[in-house]
């Protein structure tokens, strides 16, 4: 048997590689630097072009049984007034859904999956990468707890503080805030709008986002995912110490922002307060990278091209990294895959990261809050429906997922 592919790192895109190497018949080993895996996290959406290749593998039953099928997204002024709206998933023409998803349900379902088709002595927890070194037949992974374990690669699918990101690139300028901390949440909820609506609304310097992302406790709720977004700090500042992410938010901090929105058919403030316990943020990315290979050696998903969370990409980029990646390993040498595999992903990649910078579709907000910041009685009278498509539209062909 040939020596496994190593991946260091056991979130969405370190799981789907791993599962789509063994549809493949490719060894692997996954090395996770948590202890426990658990289901951590609230809300993401994962788009058709990801569904598709999670579909591919078997998993479409799955996570349908833990997830809402995205029927519509909507894009809304603070006053609630409809700015842009358009059909997803399904409902859009496409063959598999969009799913609004728990991140830890998504992760559930991976983690599982990876254990059953993988076996459980593939899939290794408290494995943080410390090191490798290579040459030119595999490389050695070290861990911190003093082990090694060699392979043919070793890919570095470890997120935005990623370890072999660092071993790359020491010289990277690190993370990026843009100056907007996070609150999210989720919490049982009546079901509004059908039950299966996304809603977008504000702008970059405020804004709040809505939607279910699984069934409710009872008949006629759903777990509904919030986030409401503000610009808070300076940009030009670093961000926050890294033991401040994912710290429980406070409602006297949250609450004032949440009071600036008015969306006639939900309660938001009742909803923000209701949550048991949420969390806060901040909102960062890293510049992209001119490289990601190195011999045996590459990154995937958050690691290679961490992306601030609008347009509903980040999760759903990882999957397709991970699909190609595995493809490409299964047809040719591992440094010639890596290669070929970066040669195609990043540049793709960097344009979505750049276009997350400037709003990715979510800009429809900025410019009609920036023409009518008191609201207004038609649409078309702040914008033409041309130039709403061009940016809505605009970006779902350059992320991969236009109709």
């Amino acid at each position: 048997m040939s020596a496994p592919i190593l991946i260091a790192g056991g979130g969405v895109g370190g799981l789907a590689l791993a599962l789509s190497l063994q549809e493949r018949g490719i060894p692997c080993e996954l090395f996770e630097a948590a202890r426990e895996v658990r289901e951590l996290g609230v809300g993401i959406n994962t788009l058709p072009h990801a569904i598709r290749e999670l579909a591919a593998l078997g998993l479409l039953p799955a996570l349908d049984a833990v997830a809402i099928r995205t029927r519509e997204l909507r894009y809304l002024d603070r006053f609630g007034n409809r700015i842009w709206t358009e059909p997803r998933g399904i409902y859009a023409g496409f063959d598999v859904p969009q799913f609004s998803i728990h991140r830890g349900r998504l992760h559930g379902v991976l983690w599982r999956a990876a254990l059953e088709r993988l076996g459980p002595q593939h899939l290794h927890t408290g494995k943080r990468l410390a090191g490798f070194a290579q040459d030119g037949r595999g490389v050695t992974a070290r861990f911190e707890d003093g082990s090694t374990r060699r392979g043919r690669a070793l890919i570095g699918a470890d997120g935005i503080h990623s370890a072999v990101r660092r071993l790359l690139h020491p010289e990277d300028g690190g993370i990026r805030w843009n100056g907007i901390q996070m609150w999210r949440g989720a919490v049982d909820w009546p079901a509004f709008e059908g039950g299966d609506v996304m809603i977008v609304a504000g702008d970059m310097t405020e804004k709040l986002v809505l939607y279910p992302i699984a069934e409710g406790r009872s008949p006629g709720t759903r777990l509904t995912n919030w986030v409401v977004c503000a610009q808070i700090g300076d940009p030009a500042r670093p961000p926050p110490r890294r033991e401040d992410w994912s710290r429980p938010g406070r409602l006297e901090e949250v609450l004032p922002h949440v009071q600036r929105f008015r969306v006639p058919w939900l309660d938001v403030e009742a909803m923000v307060r209701a949550t048991p316990e949420f969390w806060e943020y901040p909102m960062c990315d890293r510049d992209p990278l001119p490289w990601w290979t190195q011999g045996r050696v590459t990154l995937l998903g958050d690691a290679a091209h961490p992306m601030y969370p609008v347009g509903s990409n980040g999760a759903s980029q990882a999957v397709l990294d991970a699909r190609l990646l595995a493809r490409l390993l299964a047809e040719t040498t591992a440094p010639r895959a890596l290669k070929a595999y970066e040669a195609e992903r990043l540049p793709a990649t960097r344009e979505i990261v750049l276009a997350n910078r400037r709003g990715g579709p979510e800009r429809v907000v900025d410019v009609v809050s920036a023409r009518a910041p008191e609201g207004f009685a038609r649409i078309e009278d702040v914008i033409a429906p041309e130039e709403l498509a061009a940016i809505a539209k605009g970006y779902a062909q350059m992320a991969g997922f236009a109709r």
